[in-house]
């Protein structure tokens, strides 16, 4: 397959085109420097010189403060820009795979949230994201959206993909306890991305991590946990001690109800995908002197 990836300078971005470049798959890769997603005439006449089989976006603002002060660019970059996106590839007849978020929930069901749950974004994040849910899924039928959260990988720099290297230079972590998702390791998300655009079935898919999810604070111990740090060095906070600008959803982990139903298999658990993350990202021992 020829894939185009956009966002392609992001978490998620990176481990699609190396996912999908070493499963042998031709792979444009265009950061925000190269492709702005919100510039419509910019991404037709990007994809009428590359002509991809599959555009896979993983461009967004995500800024989720950010987005708070500034809805018109959210909505802009988070909304129009898949609407672009699914319109060029109408345009040449090719799948669409765009990603969402967890946070177009409101978190105030208990367990997990599956398709047939109503989206009731509180941010102006969340409905940024739902927006462009359904203006690329209105704008070309083979649209599939994939809602995701809790993402963390290599080269991240949120507070999932970035805890344990700050504990390991000794840093002390606030992680909120009273917020609860379910992690995705980008890796395997991007193995899922790829599975389903060799399915083809549009629709909406939740992709995570398997597991019960958890809080950012009982990742965080977790994670220090693997590393054989001291677990000290984590401090459980409320969502309320912060002060965030923006509203999260008190819970937002997700299920999926299609990918097994259509034979996909589900990710990992997510504490062994963080295993695999901290063993894989673990410094030199040279490095620790």
């Amino acid at each position: 397959m020829k894939i185009l990836i956009t966002g392609a300078g992001g978490l998620v971005g990176r481990a699609v085109a190396k996912h999908c470049s070493d499963a042998g798959d031709q792979i444009v890769s265009l950061a925000h420097a190269d492709l702005d997603i919100a510039d419509q005439k910019e991404v037709n006449a990007t994809f009428d010189r590359e002509r991809p089989d599959v555009v896979i976006n993983c461009a967004a603002w995500t800024d989720v403060d950010g987005c708070e002060s500034d809805p018109e660019r959210a909505q802009t970059v988070n909304a129009r820009g898949p609407e672009f996106l699914a319109l060029a590839c109408r345009r040449l007849g090719v799948l669409f795979i765009t990603i969402s978020t967890d946070y177009v929930f409101d978190g105030q069901k208990d367990g997990f949230y599956t398709q047939r749950d109503q989206p009731n974004p509180q941010s102006v994040y969340a409905i940024s994201k739902l927006e462009g849910e359904r203006r690329a899924q209105i704008a070309w039928a083979e649209t599939i959206v994939v809602r995701s959260g809790y993402i963390f990988g290599s080269g991240g720099t949120n507070f999932l993909s970035s805890v344990v290297t700050r504990a390991r230079r000794g840093e002390r972590l606030q992680a909120i306890g009273d917020s609860f998702g379910t992690p995705t390791y980008a890796p395997d998300l991007a193995q899922q991305l790829r599975r389903l655009a060799q399915v083809d079935l549009p629709g909406i898919y939740h992709v995570v991590n398997a597991g019960q999810g958890v809080s950012f604070e009982a990742f965080a111990r977790r994670g220090v946990e693997i590393a054989a740090l001291g677990p000290d060095l984590v401090e459980g906070i409320s969502r309320q001690t912060l002060k965030l600008v923006a509203p999260r959803p008190r819970n937002s982990r997700l299920r999926c109800l299609l990918s097994e139903a259509i034979g996909l298999d589900r990710l990992p658990f997510w504490e062994d995908a963080l295993h695999n993350f901290i063993v894989g990202s673990a410094p030199a021992l040279s490095d620790r002197d």
